[in-house]
């Protein structure tokens, strides 16, 4: 019981200590006559990615490959199951061109090549996968690519959304920058060390507890952010919201955490990056099925189907 109430404090640290620094940092950045493009496409951008990331770095520091594997490609896969899923159900995401064409590709471009990357076994014939640092720096060097491409978008004539920012002091937000970090790191190393003693006592492997619980409880905001934008009708923000993550996952978080120490993938986490391959597949797919770029109600449902078919199969084989 002590474990999970560490975890869930854990999990309350990093997604309070996210919104302080991502609130106070632009604010803050507001006070400099920074360009509120400029706090869209860094703060807010990475700000929402934080969770992800600590968790991430302070799994890679000890080596803990499962957990770091389990929480990006179990992220992806609950955001575009899960999320989109029970968003498409409340309300039929119609997309945009660019999200169609760029957006949506670049995320299954991203399952692509960590499929590649990471399959050692299948094209080299090794009796391991790793993903090495090279590995790293070659998907840190996409997500540059994913960061000019937002510039390009942000830059243009036809980009219309405004991002607010508080209204804090500069001292004000300074002090919440520095308690939004303490509280990222005090609750990514919370999660991480409760989850890894959790996967212990329960049976389960680091694996499955980052491609569960951890995965599940980093991405509550894009889940909540996605449930609130359909219920106003703003599906715009939904999609982009899981497809932009689901980029900054892959290229930024994996990336980083390989270059800090290489990742061992394990057989069982090969199935998990197929089944995030397979997911992206059909998230493309869907949008040329029955109406014109437009996930229906009844893709949600398939959707939401296979994600609770393929965590119970996962759970099963443990």
């Amino acid at each position: 019981m002590i474990d999970l109430v560490l975890l869930a404090v854990g999990f309350g640290l990093l997604l309070f200590g996210a919104k302080y620094l991502v609130d106070s940092a632009s604010a803050f950045a507001k006070r400099m006559n920074i360009p509120n493009i400029v706090i869209g496409l860094t703060v807010v951008a990475f700000g929402t990615s934080f969770p992800e990331l600590i968790i991430n770095v302070f799994a890679s520091l000890k080596g803990n490959s499962g957990m770091v594997l389990g929480n990006v490609i179990g992220s992806n896969i609950f955001n575009v199951l899960a999320i989109l899923g029970i968003a498409s159900i409340i309300y039929p995401l119609k997309t945009k061109s660019n999200t169609t064409w760029i957006e949506i590709p670049l995320s299954l471009l991203s399952a692509v090549v960590v499929l590649i990357l990471a399959a050692d076994r299948i094209l080299d014939t090794n009796s391991v996968s790793v993903m090495t640092k090279g590995d790293g720096l070659i998907l840190l060097c996409f997500f540059l690519i994913f960061l000019g491409y937002n510039l390009k978008l942000s830059t243009s004539s036809d980009y219309e959304e405004e991002f607010e920012t508080k209204d804090y002091t500069v001292l004000k937000s300074v002090i919440l920058m520095i308690t939004g970090v303490a509280m990222l790191l005090g609750g990514g190393k919370l999660v991480v060390d409760s989850a890894s003693v959790l996967a212990l006592k329960i049976g389960f492997s680091e694996r499955l507890i980052g491609l569960t619980v951890v995965s599940i409880g980093t991405s509550l905001p894009e889940l909540i952010t996605s449930v609130i934008a359909v219920s106003k009708r703003n599906v715009d923000i939904a999609i982009g919201n899981v497809v932009g993550s689901n980029i900054f996952n892959v290229f930024w978080i994996l990336g980083l955490s390989a270059v800090i120490n290489p990742i061992d993938v394990e057989p069982n986490a090969m199935m998990d990056m197929l089944v995030n391959f397979f997911a992206g597949i059909l998230l493309f797919a869907f949008l040329f099925i029955g109406k014109g770029k437009t996930i229906g109600r009844w893709e949600g449902v398939i959707f939401v189907m296979l994600y609770l078919g393929y965590m119970a199969w996962a759970i099963m084989l443990k």
